[in-house]
Parts: structure tokens; sequence; C-alpha cells
């Protein structure tokens, strides 16, 4: 039996509640945003930690039909979830893997020369493979042909009768979340000077912040990840998004603390006020991140707890976390009670930044042990 069965009856077990409306909602925006230009899903990572099996489902009832994954493995799981979208695999493409895209009609990106030598003769050799994307790098220097290369492969299908037929040509932005960059400038701008090498090839470049710049950058389909999620793609904006996560955490004991005490793992906080402390039954093992502490020397996080903010205390333990409810009404918390740890007003850039990470790497770090609640449209 699956861990997360074995957890629904257990009051001491941290919870996350996932709300499909409000993904199905983020994607909504997006593509309304974007049209006439179409909108994707990346769902790399178990669709960031949220499960595969949850959100492709309901993001193909919101109309999404084109879909992102980093590895074989997650595409044959998205394709276990949606028999007809297109799910492209982002992480190159090996012939050994021919047989695998051909039976489950996986969509190989194709970013290196080798990646091309590879898809080229797996169909010389009768696999019968989906129309490829051509993944082109403008400045990432990760994935992707150059600029030279891409030139030179350009030329190349100019010789041929029968050239690869694309189905997509794509890039992928830098710093899209910083408005106004001039890398971004130079990356439409060589990405353009590429358009103009494969014409009548359809084109993507935005991710999810790149969806707000000028809509110019939507061209024909658009790859959200984080925004679907609930992220900020605006750091420097009010969230357009709806939070799709909500995190909160049992109080299993209240203890108070005199003036002078330290707390927690190697002391590295001393309360300089008679304290009391709500003991959370949550910690890293569950993925809530160990930069979110407070220490002597060290502002982090705080959570929720009857309303109001509450300082976490130093280190973050496996499992457990310590807050000050100090400043919490006499009564008002007692054993049992939740804290919140994301969610209202206690965002997930919100403890990213304060805890030193950023929300993806939160999103993707979501582990097994929380009691899983979904909301539907039912709900």
């Amino acid at each position: 039996m699956e861990l997360s069965a074995l957890l629904a009856d257990d009051p001491t077990a941290a919870s996350l509640t996932i709300d499909l409306p409000a993904l199905q909602s983020n994607y909504r925006l997006i593509a309304e945003r974007v049209a006439p230009a179409k909108a994707s899903a990346n769902i790399k990572a178990d669709a960031y930690g949220l499960g595969i099996d949850l959100v492709v489902p309901a993001l193909v009832d919101a109309g999404c039909s084109h879909f992102f994954v980093a590895t074989i493995s997650e595409g044959l799981s998205a394709r276990a979830s949606t028999p007809q979208a297109v799910i492209y695999v982002l992480n190159s493409f090996s012939f050994n893997a021919a047989k695998i895209y051909e039976t489950h009609q996986l969509s190989a990106v194709l970013g290196s020369l080798d990646d091309l030598d590879d898809f080229e003769k797996a169909l010389v050799d009768g696999f019968k493979l989906s129309s490829p994307a051509l993944h082109i790098d403008t400045g990432m220097n990760r994935l992707g042909l150059t600029i030279d290369e891409a030139r030179l492969y350009a030329e190349h299908r100019k010789s041929k009768t029968s050239p690869l037929a694309l189905s997509l040509l794509m890039t992928h932005f830098i710093e899209s979340e910083i408005h106004g960059s001039s890398i971004t400038e130079k990356q439409v701008a060589l990405f353009e000077e590429v358009l103009r090498l494969f014409p009548n090839v359809p084109a993507s470049l935005s991710n999810s912040s790149g969806v707000f710049l000028d809509k110019k950058t939507a061209y024909d389909l658009v790859r959200p990840g984080y925004a679907l999620y609930g992220g900020n793609p605006c750091p420097d904006r009010t969230n357009p998004m709806r939070p799709v996560i909500r995190i909160e955490a049992p109080i299993l004991q209240i203890r108070f603390a005199k003036k002078g005490t330290p707390i927690g793992y190697g002391g590295e906080i001393t309360v300089k006020r008679d304290t009391r402390i709500a003991t959370l039954s949550i910690g890293y093992g569950d993925g809530y991140p160990r930069g979110a502490k407070n220490t002597d020397t060290k502002t982090g996080a705080e959570c929720l707890i009857a309303g109001q903010r509450c300082k976490i205390l130093g280190r973050i333990s496996m499992d457990l976390v310590m807050a000050d409810i100090t400043d919490c009404t006499e009564g008002a918390v007692k054993r049992g009670d939740h804290a919140v740890m994301i969610g209202d007003d206690m965002t997930l850039d919100e403890v990213a930044a304060k805890s030193g990470t950023i929300g993806y790497e939160i999103l993707v770090h979501l582990g097994p042990r929380f009691r899983r609640r979904v909301l539907t449209d039912k709900d």
C-alpha cells in the first residue's frame, strides 16, 4: 500500500493540499494571454512534485495538448495519463531508445549534432518516429545546437531532397524574469535569425516568465512550468497566478523556554525573552527547506499559527520544526492545531526567498510523508 494511503488517518502527519481547479485556472490564464499561440505544460520532475498522474489529466481537461518532460520515464508516465497528447522529451535522444519513442509516440527534442545523427540513423533503420523538435542554444550553454551548428545544419538540409521534418524550433530563456534584460533582447534577436534559417517550422521560446513579456515572444507555442503550479513568474510584480499548494503541520507539543535558552540542534538561536514554543510535525524529511531556520545571526522564514506570523526557531530537523508562539493570544493555540507553512499570506515564493532557495526547489522536494488532499471542481 502506498505511504500516502497509510497516512490518511494519521493526525500527526503534515498535510499537502493540491488545488487542481487553481492549476487549471492558471493554465487557462496563460492560454488566453498568448492566443492565438498555444500553451503547453512543463511537467518535469513529476509535474514539479505534484504528480504527473494528477496534473496531466487536469491540464488535458483544461485544454492542454502538448507537454514537455525531461526524461523518457517521465514521458512514459505522462503517456499513461494521456494517449493523444504530444509529449516532448527534452534531455537528448539516443538511437538505443528509438523503439521506446516509436512504441509510445514520444517526440524527441534534438539538441546536438549527435542527437541528429542518432535520430536520422533510427529513421534509416525503419523506426517510425514522431517529428522531432530542434533545440538551439542562444546563450544558456547547456543543451542545444550552437548558432554556428544551426547555420551548418540549415545548409545541410538544403542539399536533401527530403530533409528531416521538424515539428518545432525552440530555445530557452536565461533570465526572462528580469524586466528589460539586454540578455533577453539578444536571445530574441538570435532566435529570429535562426527562424529565418528554418522557414515554416513552428517556434517556441517562452517559459513561465517569458509568457508575461511582449506577446511577440509567444510565437507558436509557449512552455510554462512554475507559473502553472502557483509560482510567481513576475518577481517584481504581484503574482498573477493562483496558489496551487497548501502545506500545514500539526502542533505536537507546546513548551516553554526561559530567556537565554538555546533552541534546537547546535543551539543556533537563543531566545531573548521567555518564550512559548510550538513543536510542529514537519521537517526537511518532508521537503521543508533547511534554510528556513532563524538563528542568532540569520533571519529566516515564518509560519502562520492562529492567524499570527510566528518565527521558526533554530535549525530545521528531519521531522520537526519549532516556532515562537509567544505573540499569539494566550489560549489561542493548543496541541493538535495546525500551522500553515505555505498558504494564505505565507506564499511559496516568500518561504523560498527567506530560506535562501527558489520555489521550484521546494516544489520538487515535496516528500511522500504528507497526507495529500486533492481538490477538484467538486470541492
